[in-house]
């Protein structure tokens, strides 16, 4: 008998975006960091429904904050009420510092500048896809540390508990979750501990 060849479903990646150079950008990306997945270009969130019914539902959406029919967050709240475990990163033009806790907050997974670069976005998006390893993919950057990850790092070697981060913080535990995440990630590490051995061996704690 001939063996059943049993095919995989391509990845499919959801690009939401209503500026054409931007998507184009992105789309290009996806198409580098995972060769033979389905990219879906949307230009607005009301394209979701059809698209959904042609291609099926995204195992990754690429989400532009600023769309001709949302609102702040309410796209990744709408996007996260129906696909809430699909991983969601929001690419936006304004500043981390002046939305990323909001999107976050909304749950979003990741928040990305898009004045970020092709490299970091692609480091980024690639971190997001492995969520499972794939440390080694970035390369310490202490330098380019957010406010935020420096305030992480003091409160890490203070011992103190993502509940206790949230609460000093104003913010959800799953907040703290995703930015820790996030910083694991840029400083190359895996765990609290070695958070803070880079940091003393980097100098980036006095004490």
């Amino acid at each position: 008998m001939t063996p059943e060849i049993k095919n995989s479903k391509p990845m499919c990646v959801y690009v939401i975006d209503d500026h054409p150079l931007m998507r184009e950008a992105v789309v290009m990306l996806m198409r580098r960091l995972r060769p033979g997945a389905n990219v879906v270009e949307l230009d607005r969130i009301g394209g979701v429904e059809a698209a959904v019914k042609q291609h099926g539902p995204p195992d990754l959406i690429c989400l532009d904050l600023k769309l001709p029919d949302t609102t702040g967050t309410s796209g990744i709240h709408e996007l996260k009420n129906r696909f809430g475990d699909t991983p969601l990163a929001v690419l936006s033009a304004s500043p981390a510092a002046d939305a990323e806790e909001q999107c976050i907050e909304a749950g979003a997974d990741i928040y990305i500048e898009k004045s970020a670069g092709a490299q970091e976005i692609g480091n980024a998006l690639r971190a997001l896809l492995t969520a499972d390893g794939g440390f080694e993919e970035l390369t310490p950057t202490d330098n380019k540390l957010s406010k935020r990850q420096k305030q992480l790092i003091v409160m890490l070697d203070r011992g103190l508990s993502n509940r206790e981060i949230a609460d000093e913080l104003g913010i959800s535990e799953h907040t703290v979750k995703v930015h820790l995440w996030r910083l694991f990630r840029r400083l190359g590490v895996k765990s609290r501990t070695q958070t803070i051995h880079y940091a003393r061996t980097h100098g980036m704690l006095t004490s």
